[in-house]
């Protein structure tokens, strides 16, 4: 578990390249710059952790870029103290960004791989956050509404049981669509009217589910 100062030194040069990529956010950039990424990830990558590249995790799932990390922890437009959801916790670095952001977080997994993982690491690293092992794509109602809903995983379309779960004026920042997808950020504007922006082209692994509607 050893966070060394090159990797701090990797970090921040990181950190360097998301703000020259777009990235303006304070809260996301310092979190970007103190979560070790490197403790996320197989060992025999240790060296490339810090470039924008995403490796494999298990369970035929991907770390996701950094600057993708960044760019959709922005689009929630967060303060520290809000609540969210995140679908799909994965290698669990999303969640770590998340609560070293000040943010509550509820994260879902359907994978038990990558739950047993992620459970044992953000513990281990004391990142606290509530975790649970379930269908991402009904969300998770007990603890709803959020303050934003985050979706680490390709969707074919947007679960209605998480456009609920939003809070008025809340965001759901997710990647819709199957071999690519494109980045949509819906905002929940009141009751029954929803917002949506398209922010370009990504690509993410499948969205595993019995795709409830």
């Amino acid at each position: 578990m050893n966070d060394l100062p090159r990797h701090r030194g990797m970090r921040n040069k990181l950190v360097k390249l998301l703000i020259e990529k777009g990235i303006r956010d304070r809260l996301v950039l310092k979190a970007i710059g103190t979560v070790p990424r490197h403790l996320f990830i197989d060992s025999s990558f240790e060296d490339f952790a810090y470039q924008d590249r995403a490796f494999p995790i298990g369970a035929d799932q991907t770390i996701s870029h950094p600057y993708t990390v960044a760019f959709q922890s922005e689009k929630m437009k967060l303060k520290e103290g809000d609540k969210v959801l995140e679908v799909g916790t994965g290698s669990g670095y999303q969640a770590a960004v998340l609560v070293a952001m000040g943010i509550k977080v509820y994260s879902i997994e359907r994978q038990k791989e990558l739950f047993d993982f992620s459970k044992m690491m953000l513990s281990k690293m004391d990142y606290k956050l509530n975790q649970v092992f379930g269908d991402g794509y009904i969300g998770w109602p007990q603890y709803a509404p959020f303050d934003g809903i985050i979706v680490t995983a390709g969707a074919p379309y947007i679960p209605k049981p998480l456009l609920a779960q939003l809070k008025i004026g809340a965001r759901l920042v997710i990647p819709v669509g199957d071999k690519e997808q494109r980045m949509k950020v819906i905002t929940r504007n009141s009751e029954d009217d929803f917002s949506v922006e398209d922010h370009g082209d990504f690509r993410f692994v499948p969205m595993l589910q019995k795709r409830n509607s």
